[in-house]
Formats: structure tokens, sequence, C-alpha cells
């Protein structure tokens, strides 16, 4: 697919954020996140401004090993209280957002997913950080705001090609079976192999077990596990176990 340039997703990480902080302004800190068991609208705020110091670091340090994040829990424990967290939110995007920007293209510092280049990572990786706590932000006072299609299929194709084949991701089937996902709006397709030794995936469509179908911004959702595949946004034919397998199997931290 074509790839999206990197001040296109620094672009986003800047609408995205800024989406983000206005739906934190408008809400209770207390509010649930239910697509983040345990969490409220405060943590996932906590955990976005965390996540942008700390991939701010990589860029700005020009780092060429990874930078310790510490754990979720201290992550969540840190930080300022709720009259000020917005705020210290937006310093942090700023951060990231001006890191990405002045950074020289040549940039070389670690990254854990192939991409063109560190600096095309980063910009990648955080815009879809950004994007999908925004739709869980926005989710803590009612339903999240649909994405740009081009964008949404991107976040789809980050996922599925990037981290499902990965050891992060604990999905496991008996034998193997393809899940195959289409983007009716921008011509977009993905099959995902789900086996005995894990997930394998190709852009493309072809034979499959499980068909999920519907717009980009609405399967992008699905796949990053913060909607159902449920009419009539999303259609779903054939073996419903695999989006089970997929749901409880694919959990990505950041």
């Amino acid at each position: 697919m074509p790839a999206m340039e990197v001040e296109d997703h620094i672009a986003a990480i800047e609408d995205e954020g800024a989406l983000l902080a206005a739906a934190a302004r408008r809400s209770d800190p207390d509010a649930a996140v239910t697509r983040c068991p345990g969490w409220c609208l405060r943590e996932v705020v906590k955990h976005t401004g965390h996540v942008h110091r700390w991939a701010a670091g990589h860029v700005a340090r020009a780092s060429a090993v990874p930078l310790h994040a510490g754990s979720e829990a201290d992550w969540l424990a840190a930080g300022p209280g709720d009259d000020e967290l917005v705020e210290w939110f937006c310093e942090g995007h700023a951060m990231l957002v001006d890191a990405l920007r002045s950074a020289d293209p040549g940039l070389q510092c670690s990254a854990f997913l192939d991409a063109p280049t560190p600096l095309a990572f980063w910009a990648r990786r955080q815009a879809h950080e950004t994007a999908i706590h925004r739709a869980d932000a926005e989710s803590a006072g009612g339903a999240p705001g649909p994405f740009d299609p081009q964008f949404a299929a991107d976040g789809i194709d980050e996922l599925v090609m990037g981290f499902a084949p990965t050891p992060r991701a604990q999905v496991r089937a008996g034998t193997r079976r393809v899940l195959g996902v289409e983007a009716t709006d921008t011509g977009h397709s993905w099959s995902i192999g789900l086996g005995p030794e894990g997930i394998d995936a190709a852009r493309g469509g072809g034979a499959h077990d499980c068909l999920v179908r519907g717009r980009a911004s609405d399967l992008y959702l699905m796949v990053w596990n913060r909607i159902d595949p449920a009419p009539p946004a999303i259609e779903a034919s054939g073996a419903l176990d695999l989006l089970t397998l997929w749901s409880e199997g694919l959990q990505i931290t950041w």
C-alpha cells in the first residue's frame, strides 16, 4: 500500500493529540474507558503523556539502544494531579512533535518495527499510538469520532504487518486458518494467518476462513480492539471464533 510520508504522520500526531486533550478537558478524569480494562480517562492521559516523552527521548537523543521505559504501574503512579494533567500532557505532546519535526531525516536511533528509517518508524508509531488513545479518551464521554480513511488503513497495516507477526502477539490456533480484512472505502485488504506458530500476514485478499468488511475507520478501531465487529458498521462472516482469538491474543501496550 502507498506509504504515508513522515510529515503526514507528524501532522496526525499533532491533530490527534489536540483532540485527545480536548476530550480530556470535556470529561471527568474518573470516567471509565471500557476498552482499557481497569483504566479511566486519567490513566489514558498519563499513559500517552509518558509514551510521548519516552518516544521523544529516542529521537532527540538519537539513542542507539532502547531507553528504559519503566513499568506501566510506575507511569500511572507518577505525573501531576488532575488540575495540571492536561497541560502536562500537552507539554509532552509538543515535545514529541518538535523532536520529530526537527530531526535529521538520516537520524539513526533505536526502533522496534521495520520501517524505511528510524524517523519514519517513530512518526508512524506515535501517530497511531496517539490516535487510538484519542479514541479511548473520547469514549470516556461518548462515541469516538472517525478517522481519515487513508490514515486508518495505514494504522491497520501497521498492526497487521508490523505488530501481529512478532512475539508481542500471543495468538495461537490449533490449525492455520485465515482472517481476511477488507476496507470497503479505500480498497485495501489483508490476509492474516492464525496458526500453531502464531501469525503470518500479507497485504491483499485471497481465500479466507473468516472475513470482516467495513470502512477503514471502523476496521481500524476493530483490529485495535476498540469496537466489536458488529453490523451495520462491520460485516463479519465465516469462522467468527477467529475474531475472538484475535481480540484475546493481540494486546499492544506501546
